[in-house]
């Protein structure tokens, strides 16, 4: 199966052609058009620049990939694009071409939820085939999410984020001290020059069995603390420290949460995905933290954890090639929801109760309001 990806849904322009095998799925041609320099000055994603430079940019990028695999346009066969979550202005232009495409060429054309490409791409970057039952750790600047994948299409989520994500926490206390957009590389450069443990910041939800997260805390912290400590902001190794220890406390906070999910879940493997995952600290901390628990850890190369086709792209090659009926890719949707979609009925309610009840077994015993509701399944 040959598919031709588009990822437009924030500010990067992608295209990838990739094949897949018995064993894998093959990125044989990616290209990857970056807006970072054009969005610094203004501290963010501006969308409607954005969007400009897709429209600009799409119809360069797709000859450019099908001259690097030296195959005719025909050789396609299926034309997939990012549907959502994103911006809407950028998922359109993508998403458009795509269908485009597809009809000109007679081909399927499937609409591939963003999310789902994330939780996948360490599996496509390093070759693998994908393995359920595993749990999937995607930390971006709009996304921190924990998911217990249990097949193709049935995922549950097992944690997420309650306000800020991690890569949005970095990218605002970056602003916070100076450094410019985008926050996470900036504030990794400086964190290494630091001392981690020079100021305690807070973690959030200690609790053993509370899988979500929040970094709105800690960088209000961090505001608060900076803005005290103005004498000490001259001090060049106070900046190094802070940055350390801010980068410190977000990383002890996905890495516990990540194995005791795995430990919840009881699963063998991690796969970790999303832009925060360029972090070099947080990688080697996750690294040491699967072996001593004995976790099968699959993380991919910084240039595919950020947005990328290759990855959106392999999610729709793995689905056709198992025999997934694909999403009809009929328009975008910006809220497009991983999980709301796919999991109804009785299998969303047995998993919902199973997880409830083993939960709350695990920290107090059972309570009364634990009671199965009709209609419920207990599943373990």
């Amino acid at each position: 199966m040959r598919v031709l990806g588009i990822e437009t849904s924030c500010d990067e322009t992608a295209v990838a052609f990739v094949e897949t095998n018995p064993w894998s799925t093959d990125i044989l041609a990616q290209v990857v058009s970056s807006q970072v320099a054009l969005h610094r000055p203004y501290g963010g994603v501006v969308p409607e620049m954005a969007t400009r430079e897709h429209l600009r940019n799409l119809p360069l990028l797709v000859p450019q990939v099908m001259k690097e695999v030296n195959l005719p346009l025909d050789a396609i066969e299926a034309v997939a694009a990012t549907e959502g979550p994103g911006l809407a202005s950028s998922l359109l232009i993508g998403h458009s071409y795509a269908r485009a495409l597809a009809i000109a060429l007679s081909k399927p054309m499937v609409g591939v939820n963003h999310l789902e490409g994330h939780l996948y791409s360490p599996f496509i970057a390093n070759r693998r085939a994908v393995e359920f039952p595993f749990v999937g750790l995607i930390a971006s600047g709009g996304h921190t999410l924990l998911v217990h994948a249990l097949g193709w299409d049935r995922y549950v989520k097992l944690g997420s984020t309650v306000d800020d994500a991690a890569g949005e926490a970095f990218d605002k206390v970056a602003k916070l001290v100076g450094l410019p957009y985008p926050g996470g590389p900036e504030i990794e450069k400086m964190a290494a020059k630091g001392n981690p443990e020079a100021f305690g910041l807070p973690r959030s939800f200690p609790e053993r069995d509370n899988l979500n997260f929040s970094f709105s805390g800690l960088k209000t912290a961090v505001r608060f603390f900076f803005e005290k400590s103005q004498q000490m902001q001259a001090d060049q190794q106070w900046t190094y420290d802070l940055c350390a220890s801010f980068q410190k406390a977000v990383v002890d906070v996905l890495v516990r949460k990540s194995i005791q999910a795995v430990a919840q879940s009881r699963v063998e493997r991690l796969a970790v995905s999303g832009g925060v995952l360029c972090n070099g600290f947080l990688r080697g901390e996750l690294e040491f933290a699967c072996y001593e628990a004995g976790i099968d850890l699959i993380v991919a190369e910084p240039a595919f954890c950020t947005d990328n086709a290759g990855m959106i792209a392999g999610a729709a090659a793995e689905k056709l090639a198992a025999g997934v009926k694909p999403r009809v890719g009929d328009d975008i949707n910006p809220n497009l929801d991983l999980f709301a979609p796919e999991l109804e009925g009785d299998f969303a309610r047995s998993m919902t109760t199973a997880l409830k009840l083993k939960n709350r077994q695990v920290k107090k015993g059972l309570k009364q309001d634990d009671t199965i509701s009709p209609g419920e399944v207990e599943v373990w």
